[in-house]
């Protein structure tokens, strides 16, 4: 029998595991709750009798595991394999979990953060193409993303490489969770593009259904794109505004690493070839012409199976 990997791609609500052969493929995956009562001390031992169950129904013996790799929240300790800071999780001290894993399945375990594991797997086996030099930038709650240069992740001296949704875009815009003004989490995430949109409303000189819901605090991303796509101008100026702001940054970027592709994902992506279509049009206002004319956008395909596939990815 060839080699299984197991990958583990931690959340706040779930917990993804998913049996991969060597070449990424997904032969059997399934998920469980996350547990984060008690400050979250159960999670670890969950995942691991999970797939300790798993191994023993389908007669699988630890030989024939290559090893596990993990994408979870939090900072990580790449050396120590530790997560210190995974909040949602009530992870406030520091967690030990490759030792946990090792002294259960004598098995080699790798871990990442949960936005470098996706940025992993959308290259790998998704839109990424498996080219050496991939951006993932992931449009959801916030803004995240990983940087992949000449096939290794970039971590950056103390692993905070990829922090892409903290790019100061608008020194005037609105305040940023992380104590700065104007970042790109803070136009370009589902809560971001609502900022753009109550901010244009409440300057817009046109009455209007989608105006009046915006002011009641009723509309989602998903609501502007939609209205955007019916030709509504508001909704329209909203969208044009969001492309600018994320196609400026994402020149920038390129600009800088040149990659193969810039791959965006996350929920915002969901508005497909019509968010594309505006923010490569913007892209390309900015970007170096040599740049431009080698560098790609892409919308992700692996949806949620992109942290599994990233985190067996770890252990080759």
């Amino acid at each position: 029998m060839t080699k299984k990997i197991i990958g583990v791609d931690l959340g706040g609500t779930s917990v993804k595991i998913a049996i991969l052969d060597v070449l990424g493929n997904i032969e059997d995956q399934w998920s469980i709750p996350t547990d984060i009562s008690d400050n979250g001390k159960n999670i670890v031992s969950d995942i691991i009798r999970s797939i300790q169950e798993y191994l023993l129904e389908n007669s699988l013996s630890l030989g024939d595991i290559k090893g596990i790799g993990m994408g979870s929240p939090g900072k990580i300790d790449f050396e120590k394999g530790t997560v210190t800071g995974a909040y949602n999780l009530g992870w406030s001290k520091e967690q030990n979990i490759r030792e946990q894993f090792e002294e259960a399945f004598g098995r080699p375990f790798y871990i990442d953060n949960d936005a470098n594991v996706a940025a992993l797997g959308e290259r790998w086996k998704g839109a990424g193409d498996n080219a050496p030099d991939v951006i993932f930038v992931t449009l959801g709650t916030g803004v995240g993303g990983g940087i992949i240069a000449q096939g290794q992740l970039l971590h950056g001296v103390n692993g905070s490489a990829g922090e892409i949704g903290h790019m100061v875009v608008d020194e005037d815009g609105f305040s940023c969770t992380c104590g700065n003004i104007g970042c790109l989490e803070t136009v370009a995430s589902a809560t971001g593009i609502v900022n753009i949109a109550k901010s244009f409303a409440s300057q817009f000189d046109e009455t209007s259904e989608f105006r009046r819901l915006i002011l009641e605090h009723q509309v989602t991303a998903k609501d502007v794109f939609d209205y955007a796509k019916k030709n509504d101008s508001l909704g329209q100026k909203i969208v044009w505004q969001f492309a600018n702001y994320l196609g400026k940054s994402l020149s920038q970027l390129a600009n800088a690493l040149n990659p193969n592709y810039i791959v965006i994902g996350g929920g915002v992506s969901a508005a497909g070839e019509f968010l594309l279509d505006k923010v490569k049009e913007e892209f390309d206002k900015f970007a170096f012409p040599t740049v431009r004319n080698s560098t790609k956008l892409a919308l992700a395909t692996l949806g949620n199976d992109a942290g599994v596939i990233g985190a067996a990815s770890l252990v080759l």
